[in-house]
């Protein structure tokens, strides 16, 4: 249905505040969301903000009923999915 840009960030991180990413699934009437960012330092691996904050994503989204169907994490060399990585 589209892409929002929630945050953008430095080189050591940014600023996600849950209630924008749903207030834009809802205002869109999405049914579920993806969730993806860019790390410019090149390491694929989920940092420990980066998990957490998924599973506050995901928290909100199961009371919503709009499901986190995946968090990517995008580099130059590739991607890491938390869904394919049986993290979600």
């Amino acid at each position: 249905l589209g892409i929002v840009n929630i945050s953008s960030g430095g080189t050591a991180g940014t600023v996600v505040d849950v209630k924008l990413v749903y207030a834009a699934a809802i205002k869109a009437n999405s049914s579920s969301v993806i969730l993806a960012h860019c790390h410019p330092s090149g390491n694929l691996l989920p940092s420990e903000q980066d998990k957490r904050l998924t599973q506050r994503i995901k928290k909100a989204g199961e009371i919503l009923d709009i499901p986190v169907l995946d968090h990517l994490i995008m580099t130059a060399e590739g991607y890491y999915s938390f869904a394919d990585e049986g993290e979600l």
